[in-house]
C-alpha cells in the first residue's frame, strides 16, 4: 500500500488537536503491514505518514495487541510454487504432511518450510 493512502486514512481520525482518536481497526491493521513491510528508516516511515514517533508507538501498540488477541482476520492461503521443479500431488517425494481444517493436506518437504508456515499461521 502506498504510504500516502495510509498517511490519508489516518487524517480522518485526526481531531483539532492534532491526536489521532478512536483509529479503526482496518485501519491500524494496514498501519502495521505497511511498518513490517517498510525497508527504509523508521523516522522516514513516520515522516511518510504524517506522525510522530509516539504518535507510531501507540498505534503499532494497539495494532499488535488487536493482532495477538485475534481481532484482525486471517489472511488468505498462498501457494508457492518452488524453483527446482518439485513434485506435487500424491507420489511426491516431500517427508512432511499437514492434516489441516477441512480435510486440507499440506504437504512440506523441509522442516524449515514447515517451521516458517506455522509460525505464519499463529
Amino acid at each position: 500500500m502506498d504510504n500516502t493512502i495510509l498517511k490519508k486514512k489516518l487524517s480522518t481520525f485526526r481531531s483539532q488537536e492534532g491526536y489521532l482518536l478512536g483509529v479503526s481497526a482496518d485501519v491500524l491493521q494496514e498501519l502495521l503491514r505497511a511498518w513490517e513491510g517498510w525497508t527504509g528508516s523508521s523516522k522516514d516511515f513516520y515522516k511518510s505518514i504524517g506522525v510522530s514517533q509516539r504518535q507510531m508507538a501507540v498505534l503499532l501498540g494497539k495494532a499488535k495487541k488487536i493482532h495477538r488477541e485475534g481481532g484482525f482476520p486471517a489472511e488468505e492461503f498462498k501457494e508457492i510454487q518452488l524453483a527446482g521443479g518439485v513434485p506435487t500431488g500424491a507420489g511426491s517425494a516431500c517427508g512432511i504432511e499437514l492434516s489441516w481444517e477441512g480435510g486440507k493436506l499440506i504437504r512440506f518437504c523441509e522442516v524449515s518450510q514447515l517451521v516458517e508456515f506455522l509460525k505464519k499461521a499463529a
